[in-house]
């Protein structure tokens, strides 16, 4: 074993003899301490022994390290091999704590992003989307309303909170909000549309059919089930002509809710949702014919709603076209393009997107209150409309073509959705003479009431 005192100079000259792969030189200083010489490079190197055995350690390149500070760790280590130490041990034992402190950061990070990313909020939106992508778009849109109207908007503390971390208090909160302001009906529905959201999530590890997606936000259980359901009775106040006289009295010929109630009821009592969806091009000036698109029930794709209107609906529409066409040549000049025509919501504020489909209910519930008598909401309205069809002798095949009730049996098997258009004209025509009899409280002189027709014995 060659010994002498490391040097800057001694260290420099040293080489591996020709023929050997290796060679070493040990300080005599700190006796443990050697430089290895092999045919390309040159290091600092520990060795001892523990027991019975012999370790040896690279402490690092001649190039990279200072001779003091390679006689410093050298002396640290024979402390340990004293202290009956492996440093190899030691540091693997070293490198794997770091490794678990770097993994538990990455993990704690992980999740914060996580909580961070998989909120109420987020959850709310995934289940809309799930709606939809299942081909229940009327669904997700009443879905995503409700959503943004009592979890989004009124408690933003909540919807930024992991949907993990929700709790039953915290739904219940949101839900006793709706239902002290009179709302149990939609109460009901946002504990529904939370409660399924919640056990989507849930499901979604075990069932197939669910978007893998669901798995990241982490429910186990749902929070919605503690809270009591709201039993809620179904709506069945039909307005006498005097509340609705009083209701059409309170509707302006300028605000958008107002045309968009005002269009609902002189339509015959169509479902505000898909007057809501409406387009420009729905709208055909010369036959005067509305478009609409029936998205209820469990079809694939929604049904084509045809309504050839009477004079005053089709004002209406008309002014609402006109409206749009005028919001979009103001957006057009402001974002220096050509405006476009054909795919204008009829019915939209800001021309960008259509009317939130809680605007026109919140117009009629405040039309009620105003009014100081029994409350009623848009589904009475439509109820109401068809009460006073019925009772004109409008046939149930026509109310049920002009309302778009849902078809069944044969009817539904061979309906041809143009079979009814004069029916409907006509009813529409009426209907119209009708409420403006309710209006000025005089009945129209070329009105001839509708009745159904008899069957002539030996006919």
């Amino acid at each position: 074993m060659q010994r002498e005192r490391l040097t800057l100079a001694r260290i420099a000259a040293f080489k591996c003899p020709e023929g050997r792969q290796q060679a070493f030189i040990w300080d005599t200083d700190a006796p443990r301490l050697a430089v290895r010489a092999t045919a390309g490079a040159k290091s600092f190197i520990f060795e001892a022994k523990l027991g019975r055995q012999t370790i040896r350690r690279t402490i690092g390149d001649v190039k990279n390290w200072k001779l003091d500070g390679a006689r410093e760790e050298a002396r640290r280590l024979q402390t340990l091999v004293d202290k009956g130490t492996d440093p190899r041990e030691l540091e693997r034992e070293q490198a794997e704590a770091k490794a678990r402190a770097k993994a538990a950061k990455q993990a704690a990070t992980d999740d914060a992003e996580k909580r961070k990313r998989y909120t109420l909020k987020a959850l709310c939106e995934a289940y809309a989307d799930l709606l939809e992508a299942n081909g229940k778009a009327q669904s997700a849109r009443q879905t995503r309303s409700i959503f943004k109207c009592h979890v989004l908007d009124a408690h933003p503390d909540i919807a930024a909170l992991p949907a993990q971390d929700v709790t039953a208090h915290q739904i219940a909160t949101m839900v006793r909000k709706v239902a002290e302001q009179g709302k149990d009906r939609t109460a009901g529905i946002l504990r529904s549309y939370l409660s399924a959201a919640f056990n989507a999530a849930r499901k979604s590890p075990f069932d197939a059919k669910l978007p893998s997606a669901l798995i990241a936000y982490g429910i186990e259980s749902n929070p919605v089930e503690p809270v009591s359901t709201i039993a809620v009775r179904r709506g069945n106040h039909t307005l006498t002509a005097g509340e609705l006289k009083a209701y059409m009295a309170a509707l302006s010929d300028d605000d958008l809710p107002d045309l968009a109630l005002k269009l609902a009821l002189y339509a015959g009592g169509q479902r505000m949702a898909q007057l809501l969806r409406a387009k420009v091009g729905d709208y055909d000036e010369h036959t005067k014919a509305l478009r609409l698109w029936d998205g209820k029930g469990k079809r694939s794709a929604p049904r084509e709603h045809l309504l050839p209107l009477a004079p005053k609906a089709a004002i209406i529409v008309e002014k609402l076209t006109a409206r749009a066409k005028t919001l979009e040549e103001a957006n057009a000049r402001k974002e220096g393009r050509e405006p476009g025509n054909s795919n204008l919501w009829l019915l939209s504020s800001q021309g960008k997107t259509p009317l939130a489909d809680t605007t026109p209910g919140k117009r009629a519930t405040a039309i009620c209150k105003s009014m100081n008598g029994e409350a009623f909401d848009l589904r009475d309205l439509r109820r109401t409309c068809e009460t006073m069809l019925a009772g004109m002798g409008i046939s149930k095949d026509t109310r049920a073509q002009l309302l778009s009730h849902g078809l069944s049996g044969v009817q539904d098997a061979h309906y041809d959705r143009h079979g009814y258009i004069e029916e409907k004209r006509a009813a529409l025509t009426a209907w119209e003479q009708r409420l403006d009899e309710i209006a000025t409280g005089k009945q129209a002189a070329n009105v001839v009431p509708m009745k159904p027709q008899r069957k002539v014995a030996g006919k």
